[in-house]
């Protein structure tokens, strides 16, 4: 993708104060750029006090030591590439790819080129309160990474890598982030996001574009993909079956990782299908419990009425 907004990328592309000090001879980081102490970058070095998100250009030229930050990061390349090695694996992102990291996650990066534009975002963990909200309660790689920088737990995802560089209105919503942070717009925050929240849905269709060489973070995705998938005909054992694990031992480990039983997250994606089907097609209840996976459609009812406090068909008519 080229930026629709020429100016954005010149300003991108030029040589920085930082940037010219290193090609004046620095050979390492300025730490008091970055760091209060020991090796976390600090959010408030790099954030106004009133702010929850800000976006910098990634400084080339230098090789950046493993560090990890007190805030969530994502990283987008504008051009070229740039190499990262996070949590010991080491990553190529390529022009138009998108990395999220969570605080937790080690990361180093190598020294980029001349051509290498890599856009740093340096957000807040509680901005993403409205994104949440715009993805709503189904479980997924987005939500349980979100979820997890929130409570700021160990075991949550470390990092996701989207390869979206062919998804257009990823792009375009990436460059609008870029473009409303970097000049000075009234009520910026709302604005932000929002088009957060409408990024992280489009990110929501791009699944297969979807990658974390994380241990915890690489399962996880397996198992919700797989959830989105399979919910209506899936099973557990298939599901273990297909990554080599044994069925015990997968149930446990989707407890720990999402928060959920298997049967809790298949149930929470077949009564969302369910509510999808209701609003926009003309289908009878007892087809669209069929279609979702429920051949027991008293029980369907029942579940449904529990869940959401309406029968399906009232549901409907509310709509």
């Amino acid at each position: 993708m080229i930026f629709a907004d020429a100016k954005l990328f010149e300003s991108l592309v030029a040589i920085t104060p930082e940037e010219q000090a290193i090609l004046n001879g620095s050979s390492e980081i300025d730490r008091d750029l970055y760091m209060t102490e020991g090796n976390v970058i600090n959010a408030r070095k790099l954030l106004d006090s009133n702010k929850l998100i800000t976006v910098r250009k990634h400084a080339r030229f230098i090789h950046f030591p493993e560090h990890s930050h007190d805030y969530i990061e994502m990283v987008y390349i504008a051009a070229g590439n740039v190499t990262h090695i996070i949590n010991g694996g080491k990553i190529t992102l390529q022009k138009g790819e998108l990395l999220i990291l969570n605080q937790h996650a080690k990361q180093e990066i190598l020294p980029a080129g001349e051509g290498d534009i890599a856009v740093n975002f340096i957000i807040l963990p509680q901005f993403f309160d409205a994104t949440l909200s715009m993805l709503g309660n189904e479980e997924n790689a987005l939500r349980t990474f979100l979820v997890g920088c929130l409570q700021d737990t160990t075991n949550s995802i470390g990092y996701l890598h989207f390869r979206v560089a062919d998804a257009l209105p990823v792009q375009n919503l990436i460059e609008n982030l870029i473009w409303t942070l970097a000049n000075d717009m009234p009520d910026k925050r709302s604005i932000n996001q929002i088009t957060m929240g409408l990024l992280f849905l489009q990110l929501l269709g791009c699944a297969d574009k979807l990658s974390s060489d994380d241990a915890y973070g690489n399962l996880t995705i397996k198992i919700l993909q797989y959830v989105e998938e399979h919910y209506a005909d899936g099973s557990l054992r298939e599901l273990a079956d297909s990554l080599h694990l044994s069925v015990c031992w997968l149930s446990r480990e989707i407890g720990w990782l999402t928060g959920h039983t298997y049967k809790e997250l298949v149930q929470a994606k077949r009564l969302s299908k369910a509510k999808f089907l209701l609003e926009s097609t003309k289908l009878n209840v007892n087809e669209i419990a069929g279609l979702v996976g429920y051949s027991n459609f008293s029980y369907f009812h029942r579940l449904f009425l529990r869940e959401t406090g309406r029968s399906p068909r009232k549901y409907r008519l509310d709509g």
